[in-house]
């Protein structure tokens, strides 16, 4: 089958559905839930692909927010990611241009997953529908990964074998700028120490043991330890890590604090590099209660590999999103756009129409690079935030909620089956990718950086959304 007729098939179908799929994401834009928490988002997501005949699993990899949805049988294997977590403390209103929270300190949609993973589902579908139109063998799945926003999700997914047997992984996000590189991202680990000790008197110390100075400590050892970590190859030499004290027991100091906690996340990039300072910072932790007498807890959050670029699958996204174009963005959304960068103060340039050159480099640090240890990994970045205005902010959650959103998930929408389309037809571009992928693993296999026996944190921010309750 010409890919270029089923193409035409999809465009027809996403622009005749396009309400569905504005409802659905302006549902989860309109309850934000936190990582871990996304059971109504998930459901939404869920219930839709349902819908147009897929066969959703749900709860998969031990969280419930988690699902795989499969339509077809047999070969190529093409996976959709989809994402659908909020952000805390990032509530907007959707009718102001300006931060205004529609309830103070609420999660919000800050980094426009409502429109992600509805964009999936949506291209999704209207791939299921060419291809029984048009006759194509194959299979499509949608993962539907919880709590990318702490780089979680994928990881447990990827421990659970839930992300092998697939032939291709296709992505999108929207951002600021148009582009669909073979970029990589940093390796990552988030991890806690807890510090148990004795409490006593402060005016006799000698009779405690501190938990808090042996979290000072252990940074006063990570900090010497800095220069001896590997910096990483220029000019991404990116190695890094940084902490925070998030107890500090006893606040009063007339009393030896026997609880102290601290957080630390490291960038790095190599898995093998994230490896080795991970370990050194712990042994900074465990040297410091060995000396003061005090003991420490290890409590691993997550841990991500770097990620696997892939020229050929990258190129033929771009390909596919030259042909497609940018979204079309009106004066009066250029004008909101300005506005936003007016709020933000940064340059009033609007939002980006161009698609960026096609090359490599890195980007930001996400738990998609679980998925290209598995098979050739693509994604694309789609302008619907004005551009130089950073991200993770109302600014965000506002366009996320407007047509400005709707417009970039259109594109994406339409980008991601036709990529998918391509390499359905046409196995000559799968097996480019999966060659070059080889190439680049060089013999190695994937292997989740995440301890036997670590189950996923269900539990984690279920306080916070108890405080929140949306109908």
């Amino acid at each position: 089958m010409d890919a270029h007729t089923v193409k035409q098939d999809i465009y027809t179908w996403t622009a005749a559905n396009r309400d569905v799929f504005y409802e659905i994401a302006q549902k989860i834009w309109g309850t934000p839930e936190l990582s871990m928490q996304e059971f109504k988002s998930s459901k939404l997501l869920q219930d839709a692909l349902s819908a147009q005949g897929f066969r959703v699993e749900p709860g998969v990899g031990g969280m419930p927010s988690a699902f795989i949805a499969t339509f077809g049988n047999g070969a190529p294997v093409i996976a959709i990611n989809c994402e659908f977590d909020a952000l805390p403390g990032l509530s907007q209103r959707s009718d102001l241009a300006e931060k205004s929270p529609k309830t103070v300190g609420a999660p919000g949609q800050g980094c426009g997953h409502n429109l992600l993973g509805t964009g999936a589902v949506k291209a999704a579908a209207a791939l299921r529908h060419a291809m029984e139109k048009r006759g194509v063998a194959g299979t499509i799945k949608v993962i539907g990964a919880p709590a990318e926003e702490l780089c979680l999700g994928k990881a447990f997914l990827g421990k659970a074998g839930l992300l092998s047997g697939m032939d291709a992984f296709l992505d999108w996000h929207p951002w600021t700028y148009n582009r669909a590189d073979y970029d990589a991202c940093c390796a990552y680990f988030s991890v806690r120490y807890h510090f148990s000790g004795k409490t006593c008197h402060g005016n006799s110390p000698w009779h405690g043991k501190s938990a808090l100075d042996t979290a000072m400590l252990q940074a006063h050892a990570t900090e010497y330890l800095r220069e001896h970590i590997y910096p990483g190859e220029p000019p991404e030499a990116a190695n890094t890590f940084n902490y925070t004290f998030t107890s500090v027991g006893p606040e009063f100091p007339s009393v030896v604090p026997d609880k102290a906690s601290t957080w630390y996340v490291g960038r790095f990039t190599t898995s093998g590099d994230a490896e080795d300072a991970l370990a050194s910072i712990t042994n900074c932790a465990r040297g410091a209660a060995l000396s003061l007498g005090t003991e420490v807890d290890v409590e691993i959050v997550t841990m991500t590999n770097h990620k696997i670029p892939n020229k050929t699958l990258a190129a033929c996204m771009h390909g596919n999103f030259a042909a497609i174009g940018t979204p079309e963005f009106t004066e009066e959304e250029q004008k909101t756009a300005r506005m936003l960068q007016k709020e933000l103060g940064v340059k009033e340039s609007g939002l980006a129409t161009e698609i960026l050159p096609f090359g490599g480099g890195y980007s930001v640090l996400c738990d998609t690079s679980e998925y290209s240890w598995n098979a050739p990994y693509a994604t694309a970045w789609v302008a619907m935030s004005p551009e130089n205005a950073g991200w993770h902010h109302w600014g965000v959650a506002y366009c996320a909620a407007n047509s400005m959103g709707r417009k970039s998930m259109d594109t994406a929408a339409n980008l991601i089956a036709a990529t998918a389309a391509d390499l359905l037809c046409d196995a000559s571009i799968l097996q480019k990718a999966k060659e070059e992928w080889a190439e680049r693993l060089g013999g190695k296999r994937y292997r989740c950086l995440l301890p036997e026996g670590l189950s996923p944190p269900v539990d984690l921010n279920a306080d916070i959304m108890e405080m929140y309750k949306f109908d």
